[in-house]
């Protein structure tokens, strides 16, 4: 199944690039700014949260963070990219539904085109976290390099929840709105402003490492804030959650995808 859908990639390469380009296009289409709002976005948010969690949440922020807002600003660059990208994915199949009926396209190509998309987005969303660093004098790391290994680790796992929720939301539309809630609350177990050791429970600790943005955030922060090798039970734990999900995205897409004209 994996050698079909390589083959397929392959054949199509060219239209996932154009159908990124187009997204890319649309998205700036009259916009003054363009993409400079990948950098602004994530620099108006990171200022607002930092002034919030400094202040009128001061006790929730984690302590004893070296530099809070590269802390900050991370938790949100990765999350933001995997709650969007996935958010993206989710409807993609729908949205194409009168070119699937027209000509054969594999219909993968849609979820993986809006986790490439999404991808692009948080690498230019990255000149942030570079301006906040210079800002706060952050001390840059040879090891800022060995974040691609999460970073990368995180889209593929991305593209293995979006292929589950694009066959999903075919079927089920209530899982876009139940997603969004769900993300929510994700969000709250992510360490995006806080550190879990200053809760003082082991249980909450542990419930926290389940989750695998947890992992990768974690994983990122190391290489890029604290300049720390990646440990191997990182790489293990990003890799394995990262090629787990895909597989069942894959299994789950490859089950359903023949049904899906007959629900759109």
């Amino acid at each position: 199944m994996l050698k079909l859908y390589v083959q397929d990639f392959l054949r199509y390469r060219y239209l996932l690039y154009n159908l990124i380009s187009r997204d890319f296009k649309l998205k700036y289409r009259r916009s003054v700014l363009g993409v400079a709002w990948s950098v602004l976005n994530p620099l108006m948010m990171c200022a607002v949260m930092f002034v919030i969690f400094n202040t009128l949440m001061a006790g929730m922020r984690g302590e004893g963070i070296e530099n809070f807002a590269v802390y900050l600003v991370i938790g949100q660059l990765l999350f933001n990219f995997f709650r969007e990208s996935t958010t993206m994915a989710m409807s993609s199949v729908m949205n194409n539904a009168m070119l699937l009926r027209k000509v054969y396209i594999p219909k993968y190509i849609f979820p993986l085109q809006k986790i490439c998309f999404g991808l692009v987005n948080c690498l230019f969303s990255f000149i942030a976290l570079i301006i906040v660093m210079i800002i706060t004098r952050a001390r840059l790391y040879p090891t800022i390099l060995l974040g691609l290994y999460p970073l990368l680790m995180l889209a593929v796992f991305s593209l293995g929840i979006g292929m589950i929720l694009a066959a999903m939301a075919v079927f089920f539309r209530d899982v876009i709105h139940l997603w969004e809630v769900f993300t929510t609350i994700l969000m709250w177990f992510s360490a995006i402003f806080y550190t879990p050791e200053q809760f003082g429970n082991a249980l909450l600790e542990g419930v926290i490492a389940l989750n695998p943005l947890y992992q990768y955030i974690t994983a990122f922060r190391d290489t890029v804030m604290y300049g720390q090798l990646l440990s191997g039970e990182q790489i293990l734990i990003c890799g394995a959650w990262a090629l787990v999900m895909l597989a069942l995205g894959l299994l789950v897409f490859k089950k359903t995808q023949d049904k899906f004209v007959l629900y759109m």
